[in-house]
């Protein structure tokens, strides 16, 4: 899991860090499930973030760190040629403080990003087909089949997470 691998990276560089355990929860958000730019998936992060955030405290729980990730496209014109991206966001809380991290982006092939955007269809299904394989998501991801396993889903989420988790662990920089 990706938050797992970028708290064990971050403990590398602060012990606290060390200690950390996570409880990860299933949560909806108003954002489109595919979503196709980066206000979207900014949106979504936050959304799943906050809604942890409240999920737990309805239960009378807290955390010292709420996070949300969303991944999806995001497009963009240069010169009159349009170019797809595959792109995931991280947001982290401590429930009054917030920031973004972002994951690399990788080039979505026109006829990948034509059937999710024209088909309305969410990427998990097209890969699958795409690939000839069930459950592409919970593997490796779209970031898996198209960058041959160099970099997979988890991977790229690592990013984000620990870009969104600066603030946290690098107080004196954010301060």
């Amino acid at each position: 899991m990706a938050v797992r691998a970028a708290i064990a990276r971050i403990a590398e560089i602060d012990a606290s860090w060390a200690e950390a355990s996570v409880l990860a929860r299933a949560v909806e958000t108003d954002v489109p499930a595919m979503p196709l730019n980066d206000w979207q998936l900014m949106q979504g992060a936050r959304e799943r973030a906050l809604a942890v955030r409240d999920q737990l405290r309805a239960q009378r729980r807290e955390a010292e760190i709420y996070v949300g990730l969303e991944g999806g496209f995001h497009s963009i014109s240069i010169e009159g040629e349009w170019y797809t991206f595959l792109r995931g966001w991280a947001y982290a809380t401590d429930g009054k403080n917030g920031t973004f991290g972002a994951t690399p982006s990788i080039c979505v092939p026109a006829s990948l990003a034509k059937k999710v955007i024209e088909g309305r269809r969410e990427l998990g299904l097209v890969i699958d087909e795409v690939a000839g394989m069930q459950d592409v998501r919970s593997r490796q991801g779209a970031w898996g089949i198209l960058s041959r396993d160099l970099v997979t889903r988890s991977m790229s989420f690592e990013i984000a997470l620990i870009a969104a988790f600066a603030p946290f662990y690098n107080k004196e920089m954010y301060s």
